[in-house]
């Protein structure tokens, strides 16, 4: 990678969580990312974490270990920490894919109209942290983000934008206040993307960035519901402040599933599609390989 790569600042927030902590550390350092600055925030362990922490603390910009209050604080305090001019967090039972961070910079370095960027292929390991498979998200968009296709507990939706994959410019951090709302106990990385959506287009890459660990004992295992509750009512919030009415218009096109019948799907597809961005990379097998942004539909 190129040394003139720009600063990257990861933040991990964790408190007891031993099992997993150096799993995540070395998926966030054996990417060997020229202009990394990594940073932990242990919510004031007793279970061994600390001294995993200063195992690696030499490759660390900064960590500590003290009470804060939850996660999201947590994560709060790691940003005010950093420098990075692109940021993202991964808890610490989380997992980068090798490429991660080779991945993202470089696309966010060649397009600076993209001020977020995630995959759509969102990956997940087991407890053990074998890889559990990827699903597949078809496109990204605001208007699909309003109609509630992010919200993974609806029929209707595609699924999560996942938390982990996600990268953003510094630029576009500041432009929402620099901070995650930590009145949303669990949904603070939901409520994000929706004050993100604001201000931005969130750009989707085929190429699977992170893998979400399933583990009995992770937050949002065990508090599903209130996640899903508390993602509703930020949505709420958004679609409020934007005077946001249902496109009754697709909802019927998608409910007579038009778009699944051949000889009406080219000549309706205004009626029911999205329209997302993808990064997709071109002359695969070349040196001069490259990116290239399409505009596509989505549905």
């Amino acid at each position: 990678m190129d040394k003139n790569c720009p600063r990257l600042s990861i933040i991990t927030p964790s408190f007891n969580q031993a099992n997993f902590l150096e799993a995540t550390i070395k998926s966030v350092l054996s990417q060997e990312y020229p202009n990394l600055e990594y940073i932990i925030i242990d919510g004031g362990s007793k279970d061994g974490s600390v001294e995993i922490i200063k195992k690696y603390e030499n490759y660390l910009h900064y960590w500590c270990s003290e009470p804060d209050q939850g996660q999201y604080d947590a994560i709060n305090k790691g940003f005010a920490r950093s420098t990075g001019e692109i940021l993202a967090w991964i808890n610490s039972d989380d997992m980068y894919y090798p490429w991660a961070f080779k991945t993202v910079c470089s696309i966010i370095s060649a397009f600076p109209q993209i001020e977020w960027l995630t995959t759509l292929y969102p990956g997940s390991w087991d407890y053990h942290g074998f890889f559990k498979g990827l699903r597949s998200i078809p496109g990204y968009s605001k208007e699909a983000f309003l109609d509630g296709c992010y919200l993974g507990s609806s029929r209707k939706a595609f699924g999560w934008i996942q938390q982990e994959s996600t990268f953003w410019k510094r630029s576009l951090w500041e432009k929402i206040g620099g901070h995650i709302r930590t009145e949303y106990s669990l949904a603070g990385d939901f409520d994000l993307w929706a004050r993100f959506f604001l201000h931005a287009d969130l750009y989707g890459v085929n190429s699977p960035i992170a893998g979400f660990r399933r583990q009995f004992n992770s937050r949002n295992s065990q508090n599903y519901k209130k996640y899903v509750t508390e993602s509703e009512k930020s949505l709420a919030e958004m679609r409020e402040q934007l005077n946001w009415a249902p496109n009754y218009t697709r909802k019927s096109a998608l409910k007579l599933k038009i778009n699944r019948i051949p000889k009406l799907r080219k000549m309706s597809e205004s009626m029911y599609v999205y329209k997302g961005k993808r990064v997709v990379r071109k002359k695969l097998e070349l040196p001069e390989g490259f990116w290239e942004i399409e505009d596509y539909n989505f549905w």
